[in-house]
């Protein structure tokens, strides 16, 4: 990408910040057409209902590791038929973690840490699937991690998952927003959600590396609670780490 480009996206991130969700989802569904959207939790089901009010053939994709919890995939399901809409279940390669679990077990991330099941499970199926694309929009809210997650805008040029000599727009139209308003709107548009939400499960990922949370505790700190805490990201958003 140009050094022009880059301050386009700088200063309509500029713009966008101060705009409401819906705004920005409708900048972003007006200017690609081949745009996707990254669907696991309470944020992004929040983006597909928003998205589906501005366009009802939006493109949804969700990464099935093979670790999910029973409920993620009834929650699936359930978002494929209450918006009547396809949803693209993007799989790892079989070899891959066949390989992985001959040489390690189950359980590996226990003993050294959760990368390298996360890039075989969740970050090269997303590579593979955002190569088929120009865009894609995410849940992100900045102060998910603060961490890793503080200076994220509402739109970037995501170098981290785009084609050679190609740019890959990524947009975060939730960034400004607290849990506590994406909840609100959840209630106030009877959006589904997932079930563990109400088994004390916050910010959910696989079975094995997710557990609920407990009063005063960080959304994130049910996620890989055996780590350190200023790890907390599984590589989906390796562009707020890789600058």
């Amino acid at each position: 990408m140009s050094n022009s480009a880059v301050i386009n996206l700088t200063d309509i991130d500029t713009e966008l910040s101060s705009q409401f969700p819906q705004e920005i989802l409708r900048y972003a569904l007006e200017h690609h057409d081949n745009i996707a959207i990254s669907f696991s939790g309470a944020e992004d089901v929040v983006l597909v209902d928003m998205a589906h009010k501005i366009r009802s053939d939006i493109q949804v994709f969700s990464l099935d590791t093979g670790r999910l919890h029973g409920e993620t995939y009834s929650f699936i399901e359930k978002i494929r038929s209450h918006y009547g809409i396809a949803i693209d279940i993007v799989m790892p390669e079989a070899a891959r973690v066949e390989g992985l679990v001959k040489e390690k077990g189950l359980f590996s991330f226990y003993e050294d840490d959760h990368k390298e099941c996360c890039g075989i499970r969740k970050i090269a199926p997303l590579r593979k699937q955002l190569l088929t694309v120009d865009a894609w929009i995410t849940g992100q809210r900045r102060d998910q991690s603060p961490g890793t997650r503080a200076a994220v805008p509402v739109i970037q040029d995501d170098k981290a998952f785009a084609r050679p000599n190609d740019q890959l727009t990524k947009y975060n139209p939730l960034a400004n927003w607290s849990s506590q308003q994406v909840w609100d709107y959840i209630r106030t548009n009877n959006v589904p959600f997932n079930e563990l939400h109400d088994r004390g499960y916050i910010s959910i990922g696989c079975e094995p590396c997710t557990r609920p949370t407990g009063p005063g505790q960080h959304e994130r700190e049910g996620r890989w609670w055996w780590e350190e805490a200023t790890k907390k990201e599984c590589g989906l958003h390796a562009v707020n780490i890789n600058k």
